[in-house]
């Protein structure tokens, strides 16, 4: 029996505030926590450590081509399974899956658009699909818009974020992309229109190692990784520890292979002035 008789109050649980999910993004580098909506209005940038995150092809087009003005080409192009691959999954599967993943039909989206008011033939990889890997589908529809970029006399600019290179589902077909699209390439050359190449983290292996390091100027976002084979493996391979940032933006601009730097907020008003000048 209780000294003073039974207590009288009563319990009352307070609900825990909710909190809408999809508010906040931790910085991947500096693991600031960022307001989704600010971030968006920084063009996707950190505004505080600098970190470009990365962004689907059409937010890529979105924030590169004027609005309303760019027209799509092979939109519906699939790949087939010419080597009926069979693995933990087969490669009808990952597409299937990579297709509703992303609401793309493969790694690359091209047409041409106006770049303040100028025309241009625009592509971009996206390392979302199955990491960006050039397969058929990705290898002809940039030979493709190459071919009309010449036909039509435009400057070609190619995006590329893919961290996969030639795609091993395919084998030879889609060893052959890297051939054809420097060939369209050389071509469009000789009609003496530029190529710019604009790379952005990550773009790696034979990806690399054909249309995207070619360009007529090539350029980089800031901190991007960039190269053939990723500096973890080479470590492994020749046993030796590498530079501080190699294969980074930074370094590779100090050691000759690309032109310049460009964050990403000033990238369509540099891609307008260097049209204008080779115009």
């Amino acid at each position: 029996m209780a000294l003073f008789g039974k207590p009288k109050y009563t319990i009352v649980r307070l609900k825990k505030r909710e909190i809408p999910d999809g508010l906040w993004t931790k910085c991947e580098e500096c693991s600031e926590t960022l307001y989704n909506k600010t971030l968006e209005e920084n063009f996707r940038v950190c505004p505080k450590c600098n970190y470009h995150f990365g962004l689907t092809a059409y937010q890529r087009v979105d924030l590169l081509v004027d609005k309303d003005s760019f027209t799509e080409f092979d939109k519906d192009m699939v790949s087939v399974d010419p080597l009926d691959f069979k693995g933990p999954k087969t490669y009808k599967e990952k597409l299937k899956q990579d297709q509703e993943a992303t609401g793309l039909k493969d790694a690359v989206v091209s047409g041409e658009g106006k770049i303040n008011s100028k025309a241009a033939v625009v592509a971009v990889t996206d390392s979302r699909f199955i990491m960006g890997s050039m397969g058929s589908v990705v290898g002809e529809k940039i030979t493709r818009s190459i071919e009309y970029a010449t036909k039509n006399k435009l400057p070609m600019i190619i995006v590329s974020g893919s961290g996969g290179g030639a795609r091993m589902y395919e084998g030879m077909y889609s060893l052959m992309q890297m051939a054809k699209t420097c060939a369209a390439l050389s071509y469009h050359r000789k009609a003496k229109l530029p190529y710019i190449s604009v790379l952005t983290n990550p773009t790696m292996a034979g990806i690399m190692a054909s249309f995207a390091g070619i360009g007529d100027i090539i350029m980089a976002e800031p901190r991007a990784l960039i190269g053939f084979t990723g500096p973890r493996v080479i470590e492994q391979t020749i046993r030796q520890k590498l530079p501080a940032g190699f294969q980074r933006s930074e370094f590779l601009l100090d050691h000759g292979l690309i032109d310049m730097i460009v964050h990403r907020k000033n990238m369509k008003n540099i891609l307008s002035q260097l049209i204008n000048y080779f115009d």
